[in-house]
């Protein structure tokens, strides 16, 4: 960008003034440029602690609330609301730790740019590519549930990949609005849609067993694991509920837009109480008026009718919170492309053909991996044991050691933050390895034993 020296406050030099045609062109693309860069400015400066709460309900209160009951049904009610608490605790404390970094480190736009300041380059690069592909599994988990969905709202023998395609362009249509303040408006549909869904699945479960011959007494829940339960089981249990908290990864883009970032903290409490009781509800009484049989996603055990009406009326919750995930990684994206340009605004109409053609292809990519992995819980599994280990748990224990600690290590303070990140640094590492093969494992049982659907084959995912 070109700033001449009456735009910088200082007088015209002679060579200038000997030519005003030539300065009144300039000076008129400059003025452009400049309004240009303040438009943006102002435009991605609009996010407050209440909206800032709202667009993090957007992006985490959606799939993951639909997996816990099953993940209670492996793991017993006792082990269920104990890990589903404890585990949103720790979340809400990595989240603090990453806002803690956005205020000491101003600059840092997206999470790839806190990977630099830990470890250079090399860790810019590395968190650059989980954060992308974590993002496509995220769009990509929501256009398999968009098929579910309409599969079971229609409950027609259309194939459905053509549900699929339909819900991948929904998703696209969604992600086009490029700033996270004009998301929040959607944030509140959003939020309604995924309250009433669940509410009408826990009432109309909850009709069907007491109606039942024994009534809620006949229900086949435990407190206690299932009998029979394997390794990969558990874990697959675990990570769907790991899934569930993942709001931190985002943190940083959102907290960009804040015009008071230090309000962050209110958003984070909000957000994780509202997180911890909705699933912890959710899981331990769908999965006691349901028990064993209780399906993932949990709407699918509402049967029949009910099932179709809750779908129908998670379908926003499930195509605005995936349409966020495109818009973090297209902002992602088309600010490095565009760093030094004012196209990276999304204010002019190169900057608009720029972002259309890049969320098309984020959504196409998303579409893919829907249909390479088309099983619900899996695809959330190996998501959560891959990245969201990291950007939840063992990314913002590092951080704390390496760019948040002061003081001598022999404080009373440290030692107590440095024993509470090493547990949240092992969380995530276990999670990473013990998930990963879990994951693997049990996509391998599906494929083998055939109780999946092929890729891109007409069958309706599970």
């Amino acid at each position: 960008m070109r700033y001449n020296d009456e735009i910088a406050g200082e007088p015209l030099s002679q060579d200038t003034k000997a030519h005003p045609i030539r300065d009144h062109g300039e000076k008129a693309e400059i003025d452009s440029e400049r309004n240009i860069y303040e438009a943006g400015i102002e435009k991605y400066n609009r996010l407050g602690w209440k909206r800032l709460t709202v667009v993090l309900i957007v992006e985490a209160i959606a799939l993951g609330s639909l997996s816990i009951p099953s993940s209670f049904a492996t793991l017993g009610m006792v082990a269920g609301v104990i890990t589903t608490v404890g585990l949103g605790l720790v979340a809400i404390y990595t989240s603090y730790v990453v806002g803690q970094v956005k205020l000491k480190f101003p600059e840092v736009a997206h999470y790839p740019e806190a990977g630099r300041l830990m470890f250079g380059r090399a860790g810019y690069e590395i968190i650059y590519g989980m954060l992308g592909l974590q993002l496509l599994f995220l769009t990509g988990s929501h256009c398999l549930t968009g098929t579910i969905a309409f599969a079971t709202i229609t409950d027609s023998s259309i194939c459905s990949i053509v549900f699929a395609v339909v819900s991948a362009i929904l998703l696209l249509f969604l992600a086009v609005p490029p700033s996270f303040a004009e998301m929040a408006i959607l944030g509140y549909v959003d939020f309604v849609s995924i309250i009433a869904a669940i509410l009408i699945t826990i009432i109309a479960t909850g009709i069907t067993s007491a109606s039942d011959a024994g009534g809620l007494s006949a229900v086949d829940w435990s407190a206690w694991p299932k009998e029979g339960i394997t390794f990969t089981d558990a874990f697959i249990a675990i990570t769907n509920i790991v899934f569930a908290y993942s709001f931190a990864m985002c943190q940083f883009s959102f907290m960009d837009e804040m015009h008071t970032p230090a309000d962050y903290v209110k958003s984070i409490w909000s957000l994780g109480l509202i997180e911890i009781v909705i699933y912890t509800l959710t899981g331990a009484i769908i999965y006691a008026f349901v028990g064993q049989d209780v399906q993932s996603p949990a709407l699918l055990s509402a049967g029949g009718t009910v099932s179709r009406v809750a779908f129908g009326i998670a379908l926003p919750v499930i195509f605005i919170s995936g349409s966020i995930n495109t818009v973090v990684l297209g902002r992602m994206v088309h600010g490095r492309i565009f760093k030094n340009s004012p196209i990276r605004f999304i204010n002019t109409k190169m900057g608009w053909i720029t972002w259309l053609a890049l969320i098309t292809v984020i959504t196409f990519v998303a579409f893919v991996i829907a249909e390479v992995i088309p099983f619900f819980s899996d695809l959330l599994s190996i998501s959560s044991s891959l990245f969201i280990s990291g950007f939840t748990f063992y990314f913002p224990a590092l951080m704390w050691f390496l760019l948040i600690r002061e003081g001598s290590w022999t404080s009373p303070k440290n030692l107590a933050l440095g024993a509470l990140n090493l547990l949240c640094l092992l969380i995530g590492l276990i999670t990473l390895g013990a998930g990963t093969y879990a994951s693997v494992d049990d996509i391998i049982i599906n494929y083998r034993d055939g109780t999946v659907r092929g890729v891109f084959s007409c069958a309706v995912p599970s």
